[in-house]
């Protein structure tokens, strides 16, 4: 590799390591490419220069956790509670951009073009629901099913400032009343 590939690999490394903070702090509509240029230090040129639209960067931050839960979706787990604790973790691993996630791409899915993001994320939402409430799932299996997304999905993006493995441990035993 050359010494311009790594810088501009280093460059970009350092784009989506701020971008990831700011959209975790802030949200994405919050976050303009200009405050993440000053973050790194750079001019917003030379941020669209990665990145733009700024879309390229939450795709670009996105493409791994969507990859881990693919994973996730696909592994057969002992139980439901197994499930849960893996689910837990992956919320936690990736609560920085949880925020990105799930608040601000999937906040308005109803009306999702198919193969947009919104649309992706929500079939994810969908089929960790599935699992979790099972099939033909009682009103009960429903209620504390949904109760559980949503306490995952607060629980991470707003306790931040938290350190991972007392998010971790509050989330897993708040997902095991339900």
């Amino acid at each position: 590799m050359t010494t311009a590939e790594t810088t501009a690999d280093d460059t970009r490394s350092r784009i989506l390591a701020a971008a990831r903070e700011l959209f975790a702090e802030r949200g994405y509509a919050a976050t303009s490419l200009a405050d993440i240029a000053a973050a790194v230090g750079l001019t917003k040129t030379a941020v669209a220069y990665h990145f733009h639209p700024k879309d390229r960067l939450a795709a670009e931050l996105l493409d791994p956790v969507a990859a881990d839960m693919l994973t996730l979706l696909d592994t057969a787990h002992d139980s439901r509670d197994a499930f849960v604790e893996a689910l837990v973790a992956f919320a936690v691993r990736y609560r920085s951009v949880i925020r990105l996630f799930m608040e601000d791409l999937a906040a308005d899915d109803a009306g999702a073009a198919p193969g947009s993001e919104r649309d992706t994320i929500r079939t994810f939402r969908d089929e960790i629901y599935a699992k979790l409430a099972g099939p033909d799932p009682t009103p009960e299996a429903r209620l504390k099913s949904w109760a559980l997304l949503g306490a995952l999905q607060w629980g991470a993006v707003k306790t931040m400032d938290l350190p991972e493995e007392q998010v971790r441990a509050a989330l897993l035993e708040a997902a095991r009343a339900y």
